[in-house]
């Protein structure tokens, strides 16, 4: 099966993204947000437009896959840093979704202008996104202790991980 293929999400991809992006963030276990999100919100936080940009990955029968968005990591001075989180719909993990997502954010990030990029939060016991975004050329520049409560490991650190462009 070929990869999926990445291209810019569109407001009628939001009711295929709700499904997996609420079913993550419901299991708490990789990302920093309020589990208790409504779809409102959710997509608000998530959708985000120019100079930002959110992206879908397809698969060959045109489903959506997986997601990502990507934005400047802070304004004014920290500009030149971006950052980006992503999300793969589970069941498809492992089958290329992730990897080209990333690497569409990598290359937008450079096509910007940006420095670098920079993961502010990446949970530690998520090793699928660490092993990915190490096989990408990222690396942990700092462990925040017990930043993150995950429902079954308890206390866990999260990681920024910095890749220089």
């Amino acid at each position: 099966m070929p990869p999926p293929t990445v291209r810019d999400a569109r407001a009628e991809d939001w009711p295929r993204i709700w499904p997996f992006f609420s079913q993550i963030v419901k299991a708490a276990d990789t990302f920093a947000y309020d589990e208790h999100m409504d779809e409102p919100e959710a997509r608000a936080v998530w959708m985000i437009g120019d100079p930002a940009r959110t992206t879908v990955a397809v698969d060959g029968e045109g489903a959506v896959v997986g997601t990502a968005n990507m934005y400047a990591n802070r304004a004014g001075p920290g500009a030149h840093v971006a950052s980006g989180s992503f999300m793969v719909a589970p069941g498809r993990w492992g089958r290329g979704a992730g990897r080209a997502l990333c690497e569409d954010m990598i290359a937008w990030a450079r096509e910007r202008g940006f420095r670098a990029i920079q993961f502010n939060a990446v949970v530690e016991t998520n090793t699928r996104a660490v092993e990915l975004y190490r096989s990408l050329g990222f690396e942990v520049i700092g462990t925040v202790p017990e930043a993150f409560r995950h429902p079954s490991e308890g206390y866990v650190g999260l990681h920024v991980m910095y890749l220089r462009l």
